[in-house]
């Protein structure tokens, strides 16, 4: 736990007692705070009350005495309207923040020169938060690996020097934190997403550009430039001054980081520096792993993991759950369990990366349906349809794909398995790929996930795969002799001094 001491003495509300609540409630409370919390849910607030913790209907409180709103990632902050809590807060003039915020706080406190990592983009943050977090423990590195990732930020361990933090920042975690200010961060992408909690896309990618202009005067800033919102906020990061690692898997540069074929290409004024080969790496199949390791070495390189290093920990890789992860074989049937996949241009990801697929979609449909994939749906020999989204899914398709209303995964997984083992093709994958929210059957892509591999794992005669952690303890490489750092600090990724 990081106890929050920058809040000591001070009587602050909370709402929102999820999983990243209560540990920011906990941790306030640790720090010496005075925590007032409160959540609509009543079996969350008699946890929260069975953990120690104050717990009352904030519209009954008075405003004037109280230092901050801890407002939990998931609660409206902006769009569609303000939460209730947000508005007593605001007419207070009390200021709203989140477990980010008190965590760069604390931070500023008590390490003000650990290294700090904070990810984000619409996709790819969750594989290349773990893909870091695991070539620097493979470095020797002391690493704690958290946020929107799963392990809530202030349940880690504290800042201090040495030890490097990597984060998982959600849009939503982002626009409740004013003072984000990391080391390195990363720009992944940016795409039509959460628009209903952020208004308008030009808002979404305002408020994901923060994490990148509250980077340290000595950080370093990575952005993937594929997408004019994200090569538009490489430009101003430069122009502010910060060091900028631009990222492409679509053309050569001549400086930064590139994709030529199944291999990356740092470059240097013109001048190739070092190829890092992904080929044979399963873990990071595909033209949007190859990004998400590109963005892992230009960060890794900002603290001073030698190349050679990165490119022995990335072939251990063992990838991310729910993400492309391979779940198991049926003769020559693969089962791939994507279903972090929860719009189209992540599914996009999956699609492009493998032939004579057979499609498990659909759930809980986001703006923008599936349309966009229409340009990869001739890899799909049949698509098997689940949830809220599936009529609408079916009129997409209509006659350019087979399709089939299963409205269960179980019932959805049955057919695709059945009709690719009969399809005599050599290599059929079975791959759940939703591009669709979970909350119409599961209470969220993890469960919906798990519920696809148990059911793949039930399947007489089905070889299955050792499921993969998020980021594996593994032995540190020790590095060659006489290692080249091979980029300078204007091109690549070796600008940035390792903080101590």
């Amino acid at each position: 736990m990081i106890p929050v001491t920058v809040m000591k003495d001070e009587t602050v509300a909370l709402f929102g007692l999820g999983g990243s609540g209560m540990a920011t409630a906990l941790a306030l409370k640790a720090g010496g705070a005075h925590v007032i919390a409160y959540d609509d849910n009543e079996k969350a607030r008699q946890t929260a009350a069975g953990a120690g913790i104050v717990v009352q209907d904030l519209r009954t409180l008075d405003w004037s005495t109280l230092r901050a709103l801890i407002l939990a990632p998931g609660v409206p902050f902006t769009h569609p309207a303000p939460h209730w809590s947000v508005e007593l807060a605001r007419a207070a003039g009390v200021e709203v923040i989140g477990d980010i915020e008190l965590f760069c706080r604390e931070r500023a406190a008590i390490a003000r020169r650990s290294p700090f990592v904070a990810i984000t983009g619409t996709n790819g943050k969750s594989t290349t938060t773990a893909l870091i977090s695991h070539i620097l423990r493979i470095a020797g590195r002391d690493v704690q690996m958290g946020g929107n990732i799963g392990t809530a930020l202030l349940s880690l361990a504290p800042p201090k020097a040495g030890r490097v933090h990597v984060v998982e920042c959600s849009s939503y975690q982002v626009d409740l934190a004013p003072g984000l200010d990391p080391t390195v961060g990363v720009m992944l992408n940016i795409s039509p997403d959460h628009i209903d909690r952020h208004g308008t896309l030009e808002h979404y990618a305002e408020v994901k550009e923060r994490l990148i202009a509250g980077i340290e005067n000595s950080g370093t800033a990575v952005i993937g430039v594929d997408d004019a919102f994200s090569a538009a906020m490489a430009d101003r990061a430069e122009e502010a001054g910060h060091h900028v690692v631009r990222l492409s898997m679509q053309r050569p540069l001549a400086d930064g980081i590139w994709r030529e074929g199944t291999a990356l290409v740092v470059s240097e004024n013109g001048a190739e520096r070092f190829r890092l080969d992904l080929s044979g790496i399963g873990s990071l199949r595909g033209v949007h792993n190859a990004q998400n390791a590109a963005a892992a070495y230009a960060t890794t390189r900002a603290l001073g993991v030698a190349p050679e290093i990165i490119a022995a920990a990335m072939q251990r890789f063992p990838g991310l759950a729910h993400r492309m992860e391979q779940v198991g074989e049926l003769g020559p049937v693969l089962f791939i369990n994507d279903s972090k996949a929860t719009n189209a241009d992540s599914t996009e990801r999956a699609l492009v990366s493998f032939e004579d697929i057979f499609w498990i979609a659909g759930g809980k449909p986001k703006a923008g349906g599936i349309s966009a994939l229409s340009p990869h749906f001739g890899r799909v020999r049949k698509a098997y349809l689940i949830g809220e989204a599936a009529e609408d899914f079916a009129a997409t398709l209509g006659t350019s794909v087979p399709h089939e209303i299963s409205g269960t995964l179980h019932r959805a997984l049955e057919a695709a398995t059945r009709e690719a083992l009969e399809s005599g093709l050599p290599h059929p994958v079975v791959l759940l790929s939703p591009a669709c929210a979970s909350f119409d059957q599961f209470p969220n892509f993890e469960v919906r996930g798990d519920a696809f591999c148990e059911l793949v794992r039930a399947l007489p005669g089905v070889k299955a795969r050792e499921r993969v952690g998020h980021a594996p303890s593994s032995p540190p490489v020790t590095p060659p002799p006489h290692c080249p750092a091979h980029l300078g600090a204007k091109g690549g990724s070796g600008g940035a001094k390792p903080h101590p």
